[in-house]
């Protein structure tokens, strides 16, 4: 992802929480949803099928959620069609499934760009970097690949032990074993 789109990110998120009066992990996405006007639905659906964000032509917002799926991944869901919200103004309707363009393969393989975007306002919004950099400072690297410390600190943001891994290598704390 490119710095500026990543500065914007880090930008539009600490607004949202100065905005929000939010002080600590774990982000209140519903809440911040509220602030923006957005509605949430939640129903079961096909697994396949996360969420989506809908713009009416009256300004209005819906963000779906899928309820069959984990809380957590719930909250990123949200977090990520937030993402849409602020990144994409010009997208009416935006359905985050496997099947349609926005989920196609290139989706998965991380090629299609609103999507990168979209996960990595996510990421920032779920696990921001000046939270996470206050509570890393009580971390150690072998501390945090202990997988029972690893959970403590994914279950303090209400994220998955994957997702924290992942914002942990994109930050640089942990190493990419991957490559």
């Amino acid at each position: 992802m490119k710095l500026s789109i990543r500065r914007k990110i880090e930008t539009e998120v600490n607004r949202l929480l100065r905005e929000t009066g939010t002080a600590g992990a774990p982000i209140d996405v519903e809440k911040i949803a509220n602030v923006l006007g957005i509605a949430i639905r939640r129903t079961p659906t096909n697994d396949e099928i996360s969420g989506f964000l809908l713009r009416n032509p009256d300004g209005q917002a819906v963000i779906g959620v899928n309820t069959l799926h984990h809380p957590n991944r719930q909250r990123f869901t949200i977090a990520h069609e937030l993402g849409h919200f602020i990144l994409h103004k010009q997208e009416e309707v935006h359905v985050d499934r496997a099947v349609i363009k926005l989920r196609d393969g290139a989706s998965s393989k991380g090629e299609d760009p609103d999507e990168v975007e979209a996960n990595g306002f996510a990421a920032e919004l779920l696990m921001p970097t000046g939270f996470l950099s206050g509570d890393l400072e009580r971390f150690t690297l072998t501390d945090l690949l202990d997988d029972r410390r690893m959970q403590q600190l994914a279950k303090r943001y209400q994220v998955s032990v994957q997702a924290m891994t992942n914002r942990l290598v994109s930050r640089g704390v942990l190493p990419n074993t991957s490559k």
